[in-house]
């Protein structure tokens, strides 16, 4: 039975006539009002007043009237099969929504079109679309199905925020035209399942996470000190040993007891061949790349546990997978022994056919030398080869490891510290720390990825630490903070800003041990980045991307995913008035945060419009939400 709400508007209620005298005839009476209101109130009506899109389009303009979305409405294919993945998407999750419209053959009134362009629109590219709607129809049409596709998610996002949760008989949405396409064509999200392992489903909804605002790269961390995470047939014990550590998942980062004799190891966990082939094909169901990454040299505690013979002589450290921090990371595969390449060219023979992608990630970051600079194994190398440094040594390396990638026909991708020793052209750099790597790279003819710590690293608190849950370090990047970023850096000319590709948000799981947590760290940042990396940057606008993701956070919750709280500490500007003061505005993140402040006489009043003080004037704010106090007093003093 149905127990949906009444629908509302002009929904009609037929009430049946009384015929019969009688028990019978009141039972019958009964019977059709019942069958009446359960057909007509199977679901809400609503009109949607506004559209919240987030990542914002490039253009789109209101108009008037609308369309009408009910159980009468048809869906219409153009130029595209039945059969093709973007329209079974697209149907699949309509039905989800308890939207049925039934595929007709030709587009008639009344219907939801989802059309191929006939001609190539230049503008729109390979990921563009656009979006028109009347009285008569809603039309999505772009140039390929992966355009198609990122139509559709922005027509979700027409729809009431919690589509996903509540019937609805019929959705009034305001007529538009809308143009989109994408600024950057990587658009990445980054997961470390080393230091704390997700399941299958877990990354699946990182993944639809990751459609739902159109990033396109899913970069995962698969090995690393902490765990390996995916199956190696050649060398079991990676798995069998390499993938599981003692379990201090209730004690703090930092603080984990050691391991005791004989204790084993609970936690941890890893990808079978077939879940990572049911992973990609998910991911390639949602137009999103999966770019794998196998850590080289370094961060291989759980390789040398396994396999200490790929180390270094003279080391006579004890490798164990890492179960806390671990610094400064000397675990290093030998650059010197011939067995460490046969091995790494082996994980490449297995890794490589289970993902289409033209990446494969080989880390290099944070490889330290210790043990390079003891070895003679290592040092005989470097002679052979001629090479000065070790890091030219790590180099030759990963050199060595990218002739054999491109052989199958692969790049690969590096976190900047393989400019040390030198790489390819064809090597594309993740620049991690600040953005004087990706500056380098690409003056250098490099591709570069974009990810500054200070931006990009959503591992970092997202607010004040006293009021937040564990994370890592004292960095603080708020949500205002990323949406502030613009990926492109300063001082390229425009040959060089070719090879800027995109950016992407990491989280690293050092203090995230359940999926739950990862979400909180992840939104509604994630949010602020997909526009970074979608929207034009002269579009840009913090008020009124604060305004749209107080309904995606609505919309986020509905489709069970939990929202980080943000910040609740105010900023201020200023500037002079027309009296030589200081004409003082105050900011905020959430939406619906109201703002106490006084200038030094102890009397808060709220914060309704800017306000002028003298220079050097103390403003102390208090900040409210939903009636309480949030975080504490804060002091600004206006200059």
């Amino acid at each position: 039975m149905c127990l949906c709400e009444y629908g509302h508007g002009d929904t009609t209620r037929t009430v049946a006539k009384v015929t019969h005298r009688g028990l019978f005839g009141h039972v019958w009476l009964f019977v059709s009002l019942m069958v009446v209101l359960l057909f007509v109130s199977c679901g809400k009506s609503v009109i949607i007043d506004e559209y919240s899109i987030i990542p914002q389009p490039v253009e789109i303009t209101m108009d008037k009237g609308g369309f009408t979305l009910s159980s009468s409405t048809k869906c219409y294919a153009g130029n595209v099969g039945q059969n093709d993945p973007a329209i079974k998407y697209i149907s699949r999750m309509l039905r989800q929504w308890h939207l049925n419209p039934v595929l007709v053959g030709k587009p008639q009134t009344n219907c939801l079109q989802f059309i191929i362009n006939e001609t190539f629109d230049q503008e729109l590219g390979d990921e563009g679309y656009s979006i028109d709607i009347d009285k008569d129809m809603v039309k999505v049409s772009a140039n390929s199905e992966r355009g198609l596709f990122y139509g559709f998610q922005t027509f979700v996002q027409m729809l009431p925020e919690d589509i996903s949760s509540v019937r609805y008989s019929k959705i009034v949405l305001p007529a538009c035209h809308l143009k989109d396409y994408p600024r950057f064509g990587w658009r990445g999200s980054h997961l470390d399942v080393s230091r704390h392992f997700m399941g299958v489903s877990q990354v699946k909804k990182h993944l639809d996470l990751m459609a739902m605002y159109k990033m396109n790269k899913f970069h995962w961390h698969l090995t690393d000190d902490h765990g390996w995470r995916i199956e190696i047939s050649k060398y079991p014990l990676l798995n069998d040993v390499g993938s599981w550590r003692v379990d201090r998942d209730d004690q703090p980062w930092g603080e984990a007891d050691p391991p005791q004799p004989g204790e084993q190891r609970t936690n941890g966990g890893y990808y079978t061949k077939e879940e990572i082939k049911e992973i990609v094909a998910y991911a390639a169901e949602r137009y999103i790349d999966i770019i794998p990454e196998i850590e080289i040299p370094g961060h291989c505690c759980a390789v040398l546990e396994s396999y200490p013979e790929l180390g270094c002589l003279g080391d006579d450290t004890t490798y164990t997978v890492q179960y806390g921090p671990y610094w400064p990371p000397r675990a290093i595969l030998c650059a010197g022994n011939d067995s460490v390449m046969s091995f790494l060219k082996d994980i490449m023979d297995e890794i490589i056919p289970l993902f289409p992608s033209g990446y494969i990630h080989i880390g290099g970051d944070e490889a330290v030398k210790y043990n390079w600079e003891r070895c003679p194994r290592c040092a005989q190398r470097m002679k052979s080869l001629g090479l000065q440094n070790y890091e030219q040594l790590q180099g030759w390396m990963i050199v060595e490891i990218e002739k054999y990638v491109k052989r199958q026909g692969k790049n690969i991708i590096g976190w900047d510290e393989i400019l040390e020793g030198g790489v390819s052209p064809d090597a594309t750099v993740m620049s991690w720390q600040g953005t004087k790597g990706g500056i380098v790279a690409a003056r250098k003819g490099n591709d570069v990825i974009m990810t500054p710590t200070d931006f990009c690293y959503f591992n970092y608190y997202q607010a004040n630490p006293d009021f937040q849950p564990p994370a890592m370090r004292n960095t603080i990047v708020t949500l205002h903070k990323v949406y502030g970023y613009n990926p492109m850096p300063v001082g390229l000319n425009h040959a060089q800003q070719k090879h800027i590709l995109g950016a992407q948000c990491n989280l690293w799981t050092e203090y995230i041990n359940t999926p739950e947590m990862a979400e909180y760290m992840l939104l509604p940042r994630l949010c602020a980045m997909s526009e970074v990396l979608w929207s034009p940057e002269s579009s840009k606008d913090w008020d009124s991307f604060r305004h749209r993701v107080a309904s995606h956070c609505i919309r986020l919750e509905s489709n069970d995913y939990i929202v980080g709280s943000g910040s609740f500490q105010p900023w201020m500007s200023s500037e002079k008035s027309s009296d030589g003061r200081l004409l003082v505005t105050i900011h905020w993140e959430r939406e619906g945060t109201h703002v106490y402040y006084h200038t030094g006489d102890g009397h808060f009043v709220r914060y309704t419009e800017p306000f002028t003080v003298d220079a050097g004037t103390k403003v102390t704010t208090l900040s409210f939400y939903n009636g309480i106090l949030r975080e504490k007093a804060y002091d600004f003093v206006i200059k």
